[in-house]
């Protein structure tokens, strides 16, 4: 199983970068890049090259469905694990990001205590299903 080391916080509020940065970096141990629109993870993407992108549904310029469509046009990245972590998350919602190819979705606000857990849950599902 592949250890998950570079993450990829796409996430445009200020407040949630550096709290979620502080605990992916401190507690998970993560090598993190923060980008505060779709457009900068798009072009930062083939350079920092995550393992994992957590990307925030809803941005101003590109959301995040907007984000994921162009990944997934690209065949360099197509297949890059993506988590969305929004605010608005219904169960017909959730089931329809899954379809479209996103691992898991993190609501906020999150648990501080709790994201690193959510996303080594969801990584190590992922990992499971290419075994």
């Amino acid at each position: 199983m592949s250890r998950l080391e570079k993450v990829m916080l796409v996430e445009d509020d200020q407040d949630i970068q550096f709290i979620a940065k502080m605990i992916l970096q401190k507690l998970g141990g993560y090598q993190v890049a923060v980008c505060a629109s779709g457009k900068q993870a798009l072009a930062e993407i083939p350079v920092f090259q995550p393992q994992l992108v957590l990307l925030d549904m809803m941005m101003p310029e590109m959301d995040g469905l907007t984000v994921l469509r162009h990944m997934r046009e690209n065949p360099e990245f197509a297949a890059l694990p993506v988590v969305f972590m929004t605010a608005k998350a219904q169960a017909h919602e959730i089931e329809d990001y899954k379809r479209q190819g996103v691992l898991g979705v993190i609501t906020k606000p999150f648990e501080p205590s709790l994201l690193k857990g959510q996303i080594e849950k969801i990584w190590n599902g992922f990992q499971q299903e290419l075994e």
